[in-house]
């Protein structure tokens, strides 16, 4: 059967493809694929593995042999499901394949601005340190972690790896209902947000939570409460997060995800410049282990479908 990967590179130079070799498959890999080129390369597939790249009803409706879709991600935005299911054409995503090195990565987020290491490093660099009178510095202000009232919304297998995590440096832990839900076990959001010290995304995108944090929700956050987002860009009202940060309506944010990636150089986050906002590249799944695991799992899923076929 002929595969092709349409954009290889996304997962990091440094693996290989080898969890595919043992499977009866011709594998094509292009290190990235642009909208131009998608349907030239996906023509006389049978098997597409993408990541990111876009696969729309147009595209598909040209891949007539196509009879499987692997996306390398837990999301399945990219790929027109309605058409694949109404064309026979199967969809396997992955998922559970991060579940550590997102959680590492979110606690690494939530550590660095509990500790102002950001500034705090800088000011070492500077050579502040070096000039003091006293032997440490303590200009900037260090949150403990214990006590302090941690609110997650989105209570998956990444929820609930990082709320252990949050438990082992002593955080009182609660669950959020998802909103437009009731629940008699979990509080409302916005019942939750003014006690909130620490508050981490880990739920999906949807309709129902598309700017899930919003100019009102801010609002009812404390001056002192931590934003943490590892999750979806579109969670979060960027505009009404800028204006918070601004005004010190909240204390600080640190974000892996925004709602465009990559984002325009002149992204209203990436100018504002504030110690108190941490941006990292949607690298929470980085972890090679990680990377290796979702590629195990795409092949075994791959594997039962040609069994199956």
């Amino acid at each position: 059967m002929r595969a092709v990967v349409l954009d290889g590179d996304s997962l990091g130079t440094d693996l290989t493809l080898s969890e595919f070799e043992s499977l009866p498959v011709t594998l094509t890999r292009y290190p990235t694929t642009n909208p131009e080129q998608v349907i030239e390369r996906i023509r006389d597939a049978e098997i597409v593995l993408v990541n990111k790249v876009v696969l729309n009803a147009d595209a598909l409706g040209q891949a007539e042999k196509l009879r499987y879709v692997g996306v390398l991600a837990t999301g399945t935005n990219n790929v027109d499901t309605e058409y694949c299911q109404q064309h026979g054409i199967t969809v396997n995503n992955v998922d559970g394949y991060g579940t550590d090195s997102v959680a590492q990565h979110a606690m690494m987020l939530l550590l660095n601005l509990a500790t102002s290491f950001a500034p705090t490093m800088q000011q070492v660099k500077q050579g502040d340190w070096s000039r003091s009178p006293f032997f440490c510095l303590l200009d900037n202000p260090v949150m403990e972690l214990a006590g302090k009232h941690l609110i997650i919304v989105g209570y998956g297998t990444l929820g609930q790896r990082f709320a252990e995590l949050a438990r082992a440096f002593g955080m009182k832990v609660s669950v959020a209902a998802r909103p437009g839900t009731v629940s008699a076990e979990r509080r409302a959001l916005d019942d939750l947000l003014p006690e909130a010290d620490v508050v981490s995304l880990h739920c999906q995108l949807s309709a129902q939570t598309d700017k899930l944090i919003n100019a009102e929700r801010l609002a009812l956050m404390k001056s002192s409460a931590l934003l943490i987002n590892t999750a979806r860009g579109g969670l979060i009202d960027e505009k009404a997060l800028v204006t918070a940060l601004k005004t010190g309506q909240i204390a600080g944010a640190a974000l892996d995800t925004l709602s465009v990636e990559p984002p325009p150089a002149d992204h209203p986050l990436l100018q504002l410049g504030l110690p108190n906002l941490l941006i990292t590249p949607h690298s929470a799944w980085s972890a090679k282990e990680a990377r290796q695991r979702l590629l195990q799992i795409a092949a075994e899923r791959l594997q039962g479908f040609i069994e199956g076929c």
